[in-house]
């Protein structure tokens, strides 16, 4: 990465801030918040600590930036996907597929860095973990959201909550080297299970009403 000389006062030197989060949120994404020091990253950087210091303020400043980058590019459920879907076991379909696509891309680091994302922490990094939890959550309220049109109130977020876990356990297969066809296998099977749900549904309501 260009730099500029130091100044004579000694200030830092000059450096791309957006590159730099760009090059701190690979390296979060493939080896996890704790898996990354302060020297991994600077010298991925190309910069000295005080200069990280005085961009980002700690290296957890700098992973707050780092994981809105990726969730902005990168890890946005896409539940705009939904949109030509005529059935809830389309629409969860649809919803996994794109999943499976995102966390196996052959340009993109393996996984999802939302999901994996401070799990487990030391003591001193609970902070940042209530971060990635609370993107999780809202993924999850976005998944309930997409599915408003196919399925009743009160199923919503039990499925969304479903969905969710099975998008966080993709990421974390597709990690350790799943393939697209492999994971396309869990979302055959989750497809099936929804279908099956519905139909079980639709048996009682009729058996209800003939009872009427």
């Amino acid at each position: 990465m260009e730099q500029s000389a130091k100044t004579r006062g000694g200030r830092p030197w000059s450096f791309d801030r957006d590159k730099a989060v760009d090059i701190a949120m690979r390296l979060f994404w493939r080896h996890g918040y704790e898996g990354v020091s302060v020297g991994d990253l600077t010298k991925a950087i190309g910069v000295a600590p005080p200069s990280l210091y005085a961009a980002f303020g700690s290296k957890a400043g700098l992973y707050r930036e780092a994981l809105a980058r990726y969730e902005e590019t990168f890890g946005a459920l896409d539940v705009s996907v939904v949109g030509s879907a005529g059935t809830l076991e389309e629409a969860v379909r649809l919803l996994l597929e794109g999943a499976v696509r995102a966390v196996t891309h052959p340009d993109r680091e393996r996984g999802c860095m939302i999901s994996g994302s401070l799990v487990e922490c030391q003591p001193e990094n609970a902070a940042l973990a209530r971060v990635a939890a609370a993107r999780r959550d809202a993924m999850r309220e976005r998944i309930a959201n997409a599915l408003c049109p196919f399925a009743e109130p009160q199923d919503l977020q039990r499925l969304a909550r479903h969905l969710a876990a099975v998008m966080q356990g993709v990421s974390i297969q597709a990690r350790d080297g799943a393939t697209p066809a492999e994971l396309q296998e869990v979302v055959e099977d989750v497809v099936s299970g929804v279908a099956a749900r519905l139909a079980l549904n639709r048996r009682a309501l009729n058996d209800l009403n003939l009872g009427n």
